[in-house]
């Protein structure tokens, strides 16, 4: 079957579609999750067209957001409403994720990645920030507090990686398989996308209409599959590698940090809240009973007043 045929024959080919075949035009994907109402924006930086939103009080301290593996933007969209009147808020879709899509060089490395941050703050004259980061982005978020200290003034982390994981995630654990980095980006089902969304909440009744969707249209932005994969690899070299120096450079850590973590999160075990508390003194700590990976995304309003709360206090 060639793509020409399937252009030939569109039941066919929406079939294959709702399967989990084949990419989705960038730009039907820009006008349902980036539209100009959105406040949504592109910047090259580093060989990456970086998705952005630039939002709330522009005259208040600067607030940047950013989300995990398989996510965008979006995750934060329960907290702009609770921030949005005390600062001004960043949040971008991390390379290889989310409408930033692919790197055009299809090289990614935890430096590059925190490099791409320091440019978007520099691009938007911010200096310094309070910078929160959930997954992955924890990761950035804590490696850029170590290598700019000046430019952060709070830090809070939500389910962060960091710390060697004995079992990693079934999704980035794939990447190892052979074959993978060609399967993965041809074939990817709803039914895939939908089961890990319910694994990273720690009660699958709490997603919200549209979030499953979302998450499988960007899924399928053009290079995404294929960038997804090269990463996972990535953080499966970098645990098996660079994660046992976590206690060592974490305790270099001189900004107040506010840790969140779900104690149903099934990718990132709560068992590594100790860890940061025996490494990080003076970090400040919140657990959710019930909760899962993502709390932001999963219980918005109580985690964003908690959050609220460290910064104010």
């Amino acid at each position: 079957m060639t793509a020409s045929s399937l252009s030939l024959n569109p039941p066919l080919a929406a079939g294959f579609a709702r399967l989990g075949f084949g990419a989705l035009p960038l730009e039907r994907l820009k006008a349902r999750y980036a539209n100009p109402e959105s406040g949504s924006r592109f910047i090259e930086l580093d060989g990456f067209n970086v998705h952005y939103r630039d939002e709330g009080s522009r005259d208040k301290p600067v607030l940047v957001l950013i989300h995990g593996v398989m996510a965008s933007l979006h995750t934060w969209d329960g907290w702009v409403q609770a921030f949005a009147p005390h600062y001004r808020i960043v949040r971008f879709d991390v390379p290889g994720f989310g409408l930033t899509g692919p790197a055009r060089d299809g090289r990614y490395d935890a430096e590059r990645m925190v490099g791409i941050f320091e440019k978007l703050l520099d691009y938007l004259g911010v200096a310094s920030a309070v910078v929160a980061g959930n997954s992955l982005g924890g990761y950035i978020a804590w490696n850029f507090a170590l290598a700019q200290p000046q430019r952060v003034e709070k830090l809070i982390l939500i389910d962060p990686a960091g710390y060697q994981m004995k079992k990693v995630p079934w999704m980035i654990a794939s990447a190892a398989l052979p074959g993978s980095t060609v399967a993965m980006p041809l074939w990817m089902p709803r039914a895939l996308i939908a089961q890990g969304i319910k694994e990273v909440y720690g009660e699958p009744g709490r997603i919200k209409p549209g979030v499953v969707e979302r998450y499988y249209d960007i899924s399928r932005r053009p290079g995404n599959r294929k960038a997804a994969m090269e990463i996972f690899r990535l953080l499966l070299k970098v645990n098996r590698e660079e994660l046992h120096t976590t206690p060592q450079r974490v305790a270099q850590l001189k900004v107040p940090t506010f840790l969140m973590w779900g104690d149903r999160d099934r990718w990132i075990t709560p068992r590594h809240v100790p860890l940061w508390q025996r490494d990080v003194p003076g970090i400040q700590v919140k657990v959710y009973p019930g909760v899962g990976h993502v709390p932001m995304e999963e219980i918005p309003e109580q985690s964003a007043a908690d959050a609220l709360r460290f910064l104010q206090g």
